[in-house]
C-alpha cells in the first residue's frame, strides 16, 4: 500500500481539530501502521506538546535546509527530527517549535517534505491548522483525504461551509472533503440530519460529547483513547481509525496530466461520425491535422466529456441568454456553481484530483469559458499583445502579436463548438450564422471586429477572424516615439492638414493600420465641430464630445430592413455635420461621397484598400464605375482630383511594423486623363538588420504643398523647412 495523507483542518478554533488528528495517530499507530502525526498549526508544537506529554528538541523547520538541497531524498535522515511517542508505532514532528518560522515553508518545501515522509510512513496525519494560505494549499495538494472537524453549533456551521466553499474554489472535488462533527450530542447542539442539509459532504463521524472524560485526560497530557479507551468518545475514534485504515475508497489518488494522458489514450479510440456535407459529397472530408504531441488530443477528449455532463448536469442548453453575460450577476453565480461541478466531474474522470494546482486550475478554467464564455478565445482576447486572432478550424487558431502572425497552442473541443462560439458572439448582437446565411460581420462589445463563415463555404470548419480593438489610446506621439511609424514633421504637417480640412484619404493594404491611423488622425479635429462617423463594424473611437456614430445594418431573417452606408452617409448630410468620417469606402457610397466632397463638406476622411496612392485613384475609378452611373472617365477623374487634397499610404513591413511610407497631396488634373499626384513625404526602404528589422530613413521630398500659404494665413504656424528633402545615408 502506498502512503496515504489525511490531513485535519477547520477555519475555527476550538472544534477539537488537534484533539481529533493526535487520538486518530494514536488508533492507527497501535494497529501496527507506521504513523507519523505532522503538526502545521499556527500554534506551534504547544497544543500538540501538551496533549502528548511530549518534549520537542526538533522540528520540520530544521529539515528545511536539507530540503532545499538537489538530492534531499537520499541525505534526509527522519529519525533524527522526530520525537517517538512511547505508546504504538507513532512518530511526532511539529513543522515548528516558533510560530515566526511557518511562513519559511513554501509549496516546493511542504512538496518535499511529504514527499520524504511518505517514504517511511504508511499514514501521515497533518494537523493543517486553521487558515488558507500557501502552505496550507500546498498541504491540500497533497494530501488524499481532507477530514473537516466541526462542532454541531451555528458559527461552526456556518464556518464550515466557508471551508468547503473555499475548498471547491480551489478546485478541490466535494469527494476529497469528509467531516467529522466533534461534540455531536452537546448541548443546544444542531441535530445531525440538520447538520447533514447543511453540509454538502459526508459526515464520517460523530463523536459525541463528555467533557468531564476528555478534560481529564488533556490535564493528564494523555489522549482520551489510553486513559479511557472504554469510554463513549473512544469507541467513535476507535471506530474512526478503523475507517481510515480498511477504507481504501475513501481516499482520492494525485495524478499528473501525463498519467492521465497515459491512463485515456488505453481506452478504445472514438468513432467519428461523417457531417452531412461529407455524406452528401459536398465538401472534402476533414483531414486531422498533424499534431506534434497525439497526447493533447485525451486532454481534449476529457476536457469534451466532462463538458458534456457539465451541460447535462446544469441544463445550460434551457438558461437565457443574459445567463452567459459576463457582466451579470446571474452569471457570475453560475460560473461558480459550474466551477464547483466541473471539480466533482473532472475528479470522477480522471478517477482522481490533478496534482498540480496550476494545471488544475488550467483546466477547469478552460472548461468554463468553453461552457459559458468565449472558450480558447478568453485568454487571447485578454491578451494585450495579441492583435488579431484568426480560428481557422478547431485544431487551428492563429494570431498576430508584435505584427507578426503565429500558431496559437490553443484548441477548441470540436468543429461543433467553433460553431457554438460564433453564436455567443452574434447573437446578443442581434446577427445571425446559419446555412442560409452562411457568413456575418459583426463586432464585441470593446469594439473589436469580427467576422465568421461556416460551412458548407468554409470547408475546413467554421472559421473566425477577430481584429481586436486597441484598449490603449494611441497618439501621433505614440506613433512616432514607439513604433516609429513615421517621424515627427509628418506629424506637424498631417495635424495642419486636418485643421485646414483638408479632405483625406488613408489608404494601404489589409492589417498596415488603416484605420488605426485613420482613428489618430481624427484627434487633430477640433472639439468644437460636429463630426459624424459611418462604419460597417463601428470601430472609430473618438474623444471629441460632438460626436455621433452611425453603423450599417444587414438585412433581418426575411432579407428586409437593411441600411446600407450610402443611406447613413445621405441621411449623415441632413444632419449638419461639420466632418464626416466613413470607416471604410468599398462600395457604391463612394459617389456620394465625392459629390459631399464637391459641395462644400470639407474636412472629411475615409480609408480606402489600395497598394500604393496611384492605385487609390485605380479603386476610386472602378467603384464608380460599379454604381451603374454612366459617367466618361474624364469627368470621374475631375471628380477625384477636386474631392481629394491628401492620400495618406501606409504599409506593414516584413518584420510586423506598420508604418506611413507616403503622403501625397492631390494637385488636380495633369492631363485630360491623369491626376497629378505629389509626394511631400516619403519612406525609403535601406536593407534589413541581423533581428530582422527593417532599416529606412522618411524625407520630404522637397515639394510644397500647394496650400501652405492658406495655412499660413490662417494661423497655422509650419517651418516651410521641415518640406526641404534631407540627405538619405
Amino acid at each position: 500500500m502506498t502512503g496515504r495523507v489525511i490531513t485535519f483542518f477547520s477555519s475555527k478554533g476550538g472544534v477539537g481539530k488537534t484533539f481529533v488528528a493526535v487520538n486518530a495517530a494514536i488508533k492507527i499507530g497501535m494497529s501496527g501502521k507506521r504513523t507519523l502525526l505532522l503538526d502545521f498549526d499556527a500554534k506551534g508544537a504547544f497544543d500538540l506538546s501538551k496533549a502528548l506529554s511530549l518534549t520537542f528538541k526538533h522540528s520540520a523547520f530544521d529539515m528545511l535546509a536539507p530540503l532545499n538541497a538537489p538530492d534531499y531524498l537520499k541525505n534526509i535522515d527522519i529519525g533524527s527530527f522526530v520525537t517517538n511517542y512511547p505508546q504504538g508505532n507513532i512518530h511526532v514532528l511539529p513543522a515548528a517549535l516558533d510560530v515566526r518560522q511557518v511562513p519559511n515553508f513554501t509549496p516546493l518545501l511542504v512538496e518535499r517534505l511529504i514527499e520524504v515522509l511518505l517514504k517511511r510512513y504508511e499514514f501521515v496525519l497533518i494537523d493543517g491548522g486553521g487558515q488558507f494560505n500557501e502552505a496550507s494549499a500546498a498541504i491540500f495538494d497533497h494530501s488524499n483525504v481532507i477530514l473537516l472537524v466541526v462542532t454541531p453549533d451555528v458559527l461552526a456551521i456556518r464556518q464550515g461551509e466557508w471551508c468547503i466553499d473555499t475548498l471547491q474554489s480551489l478546485h478541490f472535488p466535494l469527494s476529497m472533503v469528509k467531516v467529522i462533527l466533534n461534540r455531536a450530542d452537546s448541548k443546544g447542539s444542531a441535530p445531525l440530519e440538520e447538520v447533514k442539509m447543511l453540509l454538502p459532504c459526508e459526515i464520517i463521524a460523530a463523536i459525541p460529547s463528555d467533557g468531564g472524560t476528555v478534560g481529564t485526560a488533556l490535564n493528564k497530557g494523555i489522549p482520551v483513547l489510553l486513559d479511557n479507551p472504554t469510554g463513549r468518545v473512544s469507541k467513535v475514534i476507535e471506530t474512526l481509525g478503523r475507517y481510515l485504515i480498511d477504507n481504501e475508497q475513501l481516499y482520492i489518488s494525485f495524478k499528473n496530466l501525463s498519467e492521465v494522458r497515459a491512463q485515456r489514450s488505453d481506452a478504445a479510440p472514438e468513432k467519428k461520425e461523417r457531417t452531412l456535407w461529407e455524406a452528401l459529397g459536398l465538401v472534402e472530408s476533414i483531414k486531422e491535422v498533424a499534431r506534434v504531441d497525439l497526447e493533447d488530443d485525451e486532454i481534449i477528449k476529457l476536457k469534451r466529456n466532462v463538458h458534456e455532463k457539465l451541460v447535462e448536469e446544469m441544463n445550460l442548453k434551457r438558461l437565457p441568454r443574459e445567463a452567459f453575460s459576463p457582466d451579470s450577476q446571474q452569471a457570475r453565480e453560475l460560473r461558480k456553481k459550474a466551477e464547483h461541478i466541473v471539480s466533482n466531474i473532472l475528479a470522477r474522470e480522471v478517477g482522481g484530483v490533478i496534482a498540480s494546482l496550476e494545471e488544475r486550475n488550467r483546466l477547469v478554467k478552460e472548461i468554463i469559458e468553453e461552457a459559458l464564455g468565449l472558450g480558447p478565445l478568453e485568454d487571447l482576447l485578454k491578451d494585450a499583445g495579441v492583435t488579431e486572432i484568426m480560428v481557422n478550424n478547431k485544431d487551428r487558431v492563429y494570431i498576430e502579436r508584435s505584427g507578426k502572425i503565429e500558431l496559437s497552442p490553443k484548441k477548441f473541443t470540436t468543429n461543433d463548438f467553433v460553431k457554438v462560439i460564433i453564436e455567443r458572439i452574434i447573437t446578443p448582437l442581434g446577427r445571425r450564422i446559419d446555412e442560409s446565411v452562411p457568413f456575418v460581420d459583426a463586432r464585441l462589445p470593446d469594439g473589436s471586429r469580427v467576422n465568421a463563415i461556416i460551412p458548407p463555404l468554409a470547408l475546413t470548419g467554421p472559421s473566425i477572424t477577430i481584429r481586436k480593438f486597441a484598449k490603449e489610446r494611441l497618439t501621433m506621439e505614440t506613433l512616432i516615439e514607439r513604433y516609429q511609424s513615421l517621424e515627427k514633421n509628418m506629424a506637424l504637417f498631417l495635424e495642419a492638414a486636418v485643421q485646414m480640412r483638408r479632405n483625406t484619404l488613408v489608404s494601404g493594404g489589409t492589417g498596415s493600420g488603416k484605420t488605426t491611423f485613420l482613428n489618430i488622425l481624427s484627434n487633430s479635429i477640433p472639439e468644437r465641430e460636429r463630426i459624424i462617423t459611418i462604419e460597417d463594424s463601428a470601430e472609430l473611437k473618438l474623444h471629441q464630445p460632438h460626436w455621433i456614430r452611425l453603423e450599417s445594418r444587414p438585412p433581418n431573417i426575411e432579407g428586409k430592413g437593411q441600411i446600407t452606408i450610402r443611406d447613413l452617409f445621405k441621411n449623415a448630410l441632413r444632419m449638419r455635420p461639420d466632418r464626416i468620417i466613413v470607416g471604410e469606402v468599398r462600395g457604391d457610397e463612394v459617389l456620394d461621397m465625392l459629390q459631399a466632397m464637391n459641395t462644400g463638406h470639407d474636412g472629411s476622411m475615409s480609408t480606402i484598400h489600395a497598394n500604393s496612392t496611384q492605385d487609390v485613384l485605380i479603386r476610386l475609378d472602378s467603384m464608380i464605375l460599379m454604381t451603374g452611373v454612366e459617367l466618361p472617365i474624364r469627368a470621374i477623374r475631375e471628380m477625384v482630383s477636386s474631392a481629394f487634397h491628401l492620400v495618406v499610404h501606409t504599409a506593414r513591413f516584413a518584420d510586423g511594423s506598420r508604418k506611413v511610407i507616403q503622403v501625397t497631396e492631390v494637385t488636380g488634373m495633369l492631363d485630360d486623363l491623369h491626376i497629378n499626384l505629389k509626394d511631400i513625404f516619403v519612406f525609403r526602404q535601406r536593407g534589413v538588420d541581423k533581428q530582422g528589422k527593417i532599416i529606412g530613413v522618411y524625407t520630404p521630398t522637397g515639394y510644397i504643398p500647394s496650400f501652405y500659404d492658406e495655412m499660413i494665413a490662417k494661423g497655422i504656424t509650419l517651418n516651410r523647412d521641415i518640406f526641404l528633402p534631407t540627405e538619405v545615408i
